[in-house]
């Protein structure tokens, strides 16, 4: 046990906090740290009175209702359209979407959820209420999967969101944000997550502590404790997924909501009463993934190519990797401020072929490569094909004041620009970029100031 103990104001240490840490390698040892406190306080991971039963499985059935592949989402919706009532029934059956007077779908608790649907990024993707006095267990079960290392996973809160408890994922750690009253708490450690595999995770609440159990193991505890403050005992308990119901500006530690992620099984307190969706339709996740971006031929990724520094020496890198004989549509385009497009990378698989347009002379490359590697100087673009890690091809091609006018341009992955303010696209990619570099950089979709139908760190099997 490692304790940070201390007395009343007067003998100028005004809080106890208690943390156990778990065995294992140095990097899975949590870090604390804590706000400054007039006293601290008892809290449960969703402040409910301490009471301990098991959670009752919710009364209909489950099942997985996934299709992976390319266009997966595509797929589910054609089928939908086709095959009538009875798909839309098995479907159903697992994620128990129904629709009620409010206008809102109905999810059941035990459904698998997928966490990155394209909305608001801090707006939980489906949420639920209930009374506290309805409340008999203190601990919830899920299974978690993602190759993402940050994002927003568990939020309950009472209060209207005055004291809130939020889980998360730092770096692929595990971090765990509580606040009561004037105290707040933060711990980060246990196993990493982000490892594409399913992990089970228990919050729960055992006396003056909040534990995170991982795969049965534990992860994160942390303990507070006052005589001051008293347990509530009456009004509403609010639960969230893939967001927060509070404001981010209270967080302790900031992070990127966006979780490109899964959840299923879950056994939410004794809960049993349906969740409400903050979409018209669900996603569905993939049965099988592994590591890339994966785009669904529904949408792009936008950046500013302002927050990317372009050397004049050294010039402006855009790297890919990825099965480009499995791709179909726009890779990359960029345009200037003034709305012209600069350059533009398509995967054409009717031809075999990777069309490569900077301004208006189109360039013939072949799609039989691994990594495609674009270099934009201040008169001349060199691409590099790699068809394995023995053979690459070198192309160059006159372009004057190119890397002048991509300075304060746009950048896209994975569609057509059509304007510079509208931010409209087309010709979107279908297919997996195992990876994307920027100037040496791994590109994380989630910092894009725009994202659309792309799924950030993860492809379909």
């Amino acid at each position: 046990m490692v304790a940070a103990e201390a007395l009343p104001p007067e003998d100028r240490s005004p809080a106890l906090t208690a943390l156990r840490l778990p065995s294992g390698p140095r990097d899975s040892v949590p870090t604390l740290t804590y706000a400054p406190l007039t006293h601290a306080v008892a809290i449960s991971p969703l402040f409910i009175p301490r009471e301990s039963s098991r959670v009752p499985r919710p009364p209909w059935g489950f099942r997985e209702c996934m299709l992976g592949g390319l266009g997966g989402r595509r797929m589910a919706v054609f089928w939908k359209a086709v095959a009538g009532g009875l798909l839309l029934a098995v479907c159903l059956t697992g994620w128990r979407v129904d629709g009620q007077g409010n206008g809102k779908k109905k999810v059941s608790g035990d459904s698998i959820i997928y966490l990155g649907q394209e909305r608001n990024p801090w707006r939980p993707l489906i949420r639920t209420t209930a009374n506290l006095t309805e409340i008999r267990s203190i601990k919830s079960t899920f299974q978690f999967r993602t190759f993402d290392p940050e994002g927003a996973i568990f939020y309950g809160d009472t209060k209207n969101g005055e004291d809130w408890f939020v889980l998360s994922l730092k770096e692929g750690f595990p971090l765990m944000q509580i606040s009561k009253e004037d105290v707040q708490v933060s711990v980060t450690g246990g196993p990493k997550l982000n490892d594409g595999k399913w992990h089970t995770l228990d919050v729960s609440n055992r006396g003056k502590f909040v534990i995170l159990e991982v795969d049965g193991l534990p992860g994160l505890v942390v303990g507070m404790h006052s005589k001051q403050t008293k347990e509530v005992i009456s009004g509403q308990l609010r639960l969230a997924l893939g967001g927060i119901l509070t404001s981010k500006d209270k967080l302790i530690v900031e992070f990127e909501p966006q979780m490109d992620g899964c959840v299923r099984k879950g056994h939410w307190l004794n809960l049993s009463m349906p969740w409400e969706a903050d979409a018209d339709e669900l996603w569905l996740c993939h049965q099988n993934i592994r590591p890339g971006s994966f785009f669904a031929g529904e949408g792009f990724t936008i950046f500013n190519t302002s927050v990317f520094q372009a050397i004049k020496d050294l010039g402006f890198r855009v790297e890919f990797w990825g099965d480009f004989t499995q791709m179909e549509g726009t890779i990359l385009s960029m345009m200037s401020s003034q709305g012209e497009l600069l350059a533009v990378v398509e995967a054409n698989n009717n031809t075999n072929e990777i069309h490569f347009t900077i301004r208006k002379q189109k360039h013939i490359l072949t799609n039989a490569m691994k990594q495609l590697r674009i270099t934009f100087f201040e008169n001349v673009v060199k691409a590099v094909t790699f068809l394995d890690e023995a053979n690459a091809e070198m192309y160059t091609y006159d372009a004057p004041e190119y890397l002048t006018e991509l300075r304060e341009g746009r950048l896209a992955i994975g569609g057509l620009l059509g304007g510079v303010k509208d931010m409209v696209g087309s010709n979107f990619l279908r297919g997996c970029l195992e990876k994307i570099k920027i100037q040496q950089k791994d590109l994380d979709l989630d910092s894009a100031i725009k994202d659309m139908s792309a799924s950030s760190h993860s492809c379909p099997v």
